[in-house]
C-alpha cells in the first residue's frame, strides 16, 4: 500500500453502540486516519475538537445539547481547518444542507455499513488530500493578476488624489474586481507572513495564490506578494467581515500550520469605504502585524487601541466581563470581543495564555459555580436556576453540571438539605 498522509479524526454520536462500533470496528490507519477521540454529545465534541484539532469531524445530526448543524457553525468559529463529515437519517438531509458552508466533506445517510463507511472514508482522504495539494501548489487564474495590478500602487503608494477614487472604480470595474456602478463595498487590508522555527521569513511568492484560495470561501478579495509578505484587498459590507474576517484569518494559520509545517503572523486593518483609502488601511495592518506575537497568530488593528493595554489586563477585563454576562444564553466569545471592543482571534489567544483555558470551559465553569451557590442558598426550582445560569434546556444544564460537579442539581440540593437537617437536630 502506498503510504498516506494520516489524518486525525474525532467521532461524535449519541448512539452509545453505534459509536462504539465505529470507533473500535474501523481499520483507520489502513484508510489514513487516526482516531484521537469520541464524543457522546454535541457539548463534548466541541471541547473534544479545540483540545485535540483534529482533521475530520465525524458527527450525526441529532445530538443532545448542540444538534450537529449548530456544532458544525461552533467549530468553524474555533477550527475552520477541520472538516466535518455528517452521519444523519434520510429526513435530515436538506436540513444538514443547511450547513453546506461550514466545511461540509460528506454526507452519509444512515444506516450504514461498515463497508459503506470505509468507502466513503476512502473518498474522504482523497478530497482532504485535495486540499491540502490545493493549498501547497495553488494557482490563480490572469484576471486575479490584473486586479492585483489595479491594487498593488493604490496599497502600497500615497493615493489620495480626490478625482483618484472615481478613476480607480472605474478600473476595478472593468477588470472585474468590481460589478457595476452600484457596487460599493468596504475594503479591508490583511497582511499576511510565514515563517520558520528559528523566525526567518519563508514567505514566498505563491503564498499569495494559498491565500486566496482560502479567502474566496468567504469573501471577494485579491492577494499579491510584495517584499516578504502577502497583501490581501478583501471585500464586503461590515456585516460580512464581523462574520467572516476572524475565521478567514485564522484558517489561513491553522493550514499553514497542518500543511506546511510552518508558523504564520497576520496584521489586520480597520476597513475602509475607498479604493483611495487603501493605503492607510495597509499601513495599519503593517502596524498590527508588527504588534502580534512573536509565535504567530493574527492581530487586528483595533487589538491595539489604547483601551487594551496588554494580554494580561485584557483577560482580566475579558473575565469581568464574562463574570458579568454569564447569564446570557447567547453569549459566546465573538459577542464578547464584540463587547471589548476586540477581534474574536486575540481575545482567545489572550484567554488561553493568561487564564490558562479556553472561552468555552471558562464560562460553563463560571455558570455552574453560579449554578452551584444557588442551589446552596436558595429555594429555586432546578429548572429557573437553569435559565438563571444562561441555560434554555435544563437537561443541558442538568448535563453540565454533573460533569463539573460531580452529582445532579437535584442530588446535590437533597444532600445539602439532608446535611443542614442532621445538624439542625
Amino acid at each position: 500500500m502506498d503510504a498516506k498522509t494520516i489524518y486525525t479524526v474525532v467521532v461524535a454520536d449519541d448512539e452509545d453502540e453505534l459509536r462504539e462500533a465505529v470507533c473500535s470496528m474501523i481499520p483507520w490507519e489502513e484508510y489514513g486516519f487516526r482516531l484521537v477521540g469520541s464524543a457522546g454529545n454535541g457539548l463534548d465534541a466541541l471541547q473534544l475538537v479545540e483540545r485535540v484539532e483534529p482533521d475530520l469531524l465525524l458527527t450525526d445530526i441529532r445530538m443532545p445539547f448542540i444538534s450537529g448543524i449548530e456544532l458544525a457553525r461552533q467549530v468553524r468559529e474555533i477550527r475552520p481547518a477541520t472538516n466535518i463529515a455528517f452521519l444523519s437519517g434520510y429526513e435530515d438531509f436538506q436540513y444538514a444542507q443547511q450547513a453546506i458552508q461550514y466545511n461540509i466533506i460528506s454526507y452519509m445517510l444512515k444506516p450504514m455499513t461498515m463497508d459503506g463507511l470505509a468507502g466513503e472514508l476512502r473518498v474522504i482522504h482523497q478530497k482532504i488530500d485535495a486540499q491540502f495539494a490545493r493549498f501547497r501548489q495553488a494557482t490563480r487564474p490572469d484576471s486575479q493578476d490584473m486586479r492585483a495590478s489595479l491594487l498593488m500602487p493604490l496599497v502600497l503608494d500615497e493615493f489620495a488624489e480626490p478625482e483618484g477614487e472615481e478613476r480607480a472604480e472605474a478600473y476595478a470595474r472593468r477588470c472585474g474586481l468590481l460589478s457595476g456602478p452600484d457596487d460599493h463595498p468596504y475594503y479591508v487590508v490583511m497582511v499576511s507572513t510565514m515563517f520558520g522555527q528559528d523566525g526567518g521569513n519563508l514567505t514566498a511568492p505563491s503564498f499569495a495564490a494559498a491565500v486566496d484560495t482560502l479567502a474566496l470561501k468567504y469573501l471577494r478579495g485579491v492577494s499579491f506578494y510584495t517584499s516578504g509578505k502577502v497583501v490581501s484587498v478583501l471585500l464586503g459590507n461590515p456585516s460580512d467581515f464581523q462574520e467572516y474576517l476572524h475565521i478567514l484569518a485564522d484558517e489561513i494559520t491553522q493550514m499553514v500550520t497542518r500543511v506546511l509545517g510552518r508558523r504564520c503572523r497576520i496584521g489586520v486593518g480597520h476597513a475602509t469605504r475607498s479604493l483611495t483609502g487603501l493605503h492607510d488601511a495597509y499601513r495599519e495592518a503593517i502596524e498590527a502585524l508588527r504588534q502580534g506575537d512573536a509565535a504567530g497568530g493574527v492581530r487586528f488593528i483595533s487589538d491595539l487601541a489604547p483601551s487594551v493595554k496588554g494580554g494580561e489586563l485584557l483577560c482580566k477585563r475579558a473575565l469581568e466581563t464574562l463574570g458579568q454576562n454569564y447569564m446570557d444564553a447567547d453569549l459566546s466569545l465573538v459577542s464578547l470581543s464584540g463587547m471589548l471592543n476586540v477581534s474574536p482571534n486575540h481575545l482567545s489567544a489572550c484567554i488561553k495564555k493568561y487564564a490558562g483555558e479556553t472561552f468555552i470551559n471558562i464560562l460553563i465553569r463560571r455558570r455552574m459555580d453560579a449554578a452551584r451557590e444557588l442551589i446552596a442558598s436558595s429555594s429555586m426550582k432546578i429548572q429557573d436556576i437553569a435559565q438563571r445560569c444562561g441555560y434554555t434546556d435544563q437537561h443541558y444544564f442538568s448535563y453540565c453540571f454533573k460533569k463539573y460537579c460531580g452529582e445532579s442539581p437535584a442530588a446535590m440540593r437533597r444532600r445539602l438539605e439532608a446535611a443542614k437537617a442532621g445538624e439542625g437536630a
